[in-house]
Parts: structure tokens; C-alpha cells; sequence
């Protein structure tokens, strides 16, 4: 990675509209989800935007987290063992996760880039990823979600209804009101605005 300095007036200002977006409450939920899901093996962050980003960045803990959405025969994510310490190894367990993420039902629009965490760019579009999927899980109720299914609000689900002919039929008798209606009012007698063209031969 290249050696960035500070930023300054546009740039800046971005930056830290981008910084603000980014919920500490929301964090602490998503920490305790992730120790409930993955378990006590893997750790906590220390408080703070930076901690958060620091225990996540290697992709490892995302990793675990997708896995345990999982059936135990059928994980995603490959963790390699010793867990990876140069820094494209780390950007590529990232990337892993977010495929994983994706292919779980997570919408593109709500996945962050992997520099987004990595240099820390936007954590809070992290959270929105983290967030997303512990909504999907909750709202798939396979039996793999583990944690506080208030933690998360569950996705719409499609309502499908099926009607008979006979009821199908029925409904092109009637006229639906946003094209208008039969009764009342009507154009009959009415004239054009004005005198009417004079056509001379």
C-alpha cells in the first residue's frame, strides 16, 4: 500500500462525512453477534472505530462468520492455517468473505470493498455488510443463526397469491379507479376552447 498523508479540504471533508456515518451502538451489537455465532475463540475488538477495524481486518473473523452460517459439511471460506500475515493474503481472505457474503443473498449494494476496511476507508459500509448478513440469517431461520433474533430486523418476504379462473375472470369486469370511472362526468358536448378554425376556400 502506498503511504497516504493527511488530506486536506475536499478531500477531508469527505472523509470525515464518511466517518460519521459509522454507529458506535450499532458496533456493540454486531461484536456480541459475532461472539455468539463464531464463539469466544475469537476475541474481542477494543472499543472504537479503530479497534473494530483492526480485529476484522485480516478477514478471518468475517470468514468465521460466514462459515457458521453454514452446515458443518458445507462451509465457503477456506481458513488457511497459520492464519495469513502478509497483506495480500489478508486482502484475499476479505475478498473471500465478500463472494461468500454475496453468494448468501447479500445485495451488492450492500457490500463493502475490501479497502474499505482494509485501509479503513469505510468501516461504517462494513457495518452495513455485517448488518445485512445477520438480517439474512435471521430471516432465513435454518436453524444456523445463533444470538438474539431482535438484534436484526428480518427481510421482506415475498407473499405469493394464487387465484382461480374463475376469480382472474371476474376481475376484468371491473374498471380499477386509477383509470378512471364509467359514472358521473363525461366529455359528451363538450367543444373545443376558443372560436373553431375558419376554414375559407
Amino acid at each position: 500500500m502506498a503511504n497516504k498523508g493527511p488530506s486536506y479540504g475536499l478531500s477531508r471533508d469527505v472523509q470525515s462525512k464518511i466517518e460519521k456515518k459509522y454507529d458506535d451502538e450499532l458496533e456493540e451489537r454486531l461484536v456480541e453477534w459475532i461472539v455468539a455465532q463464531c464463539g469466544a475463540g475469537v476475541g474481542r475488538p477494543e472499543r472504537g472505530r479503530l479497534g473494530f477495524q483492526v480485529w476484522l481486518k485480516n478477514g478471518v473473523v468475517l470468514s468465521e462468520l460466514v462459515n457458521s452460517l453454514y452446515p458443518e459439511g458445507s462451509k465457503p471460506v477456506k481458513i488457511p492455517k497459520p492464519l495469513p500475515t502478509m497483506v495480500f493474503k489478508q486482502m484475499e481472505q476479505v475478498a473471500q468473505f465478500l463472494k461468500a457474503a454475496e453468494d448468501y443473498g447479500v445485495v451488492k449494494t450492500d457490500i463493502f470493498q475490501t479497502v474499505d476496511l482494509f485501509e479503513g476507508k469505510d468501516i461504517a459500509a462494513v457495518q452495513r455488510t455485517v448488518m445485512a448478513l445477520g438480517s439474512l440469517a435471521v430471516t432465513k431461520n435454518d436453524g444456523h443463526y445463533r444470538g438474539d433474533p431482535n438484534w436484526f430486523m428480518k427481510k421482506a418476504q415475498e407473499y405469493k397469491r394464487d387465484f382461480s379462473d374463475s376469480q382472474l375472470k371476474e376481475g376484468k369486469n371491473v374498471i380499477g379507479l386509477q383509470m378512471g370511472t364509467n359514472k358521473g362526468a363525461s366529455q359528451a358536448g363538450m367543444t373545443g376552447y376558443g372560436r373553431p378554425r375558419q376554414i375559407i376556400s
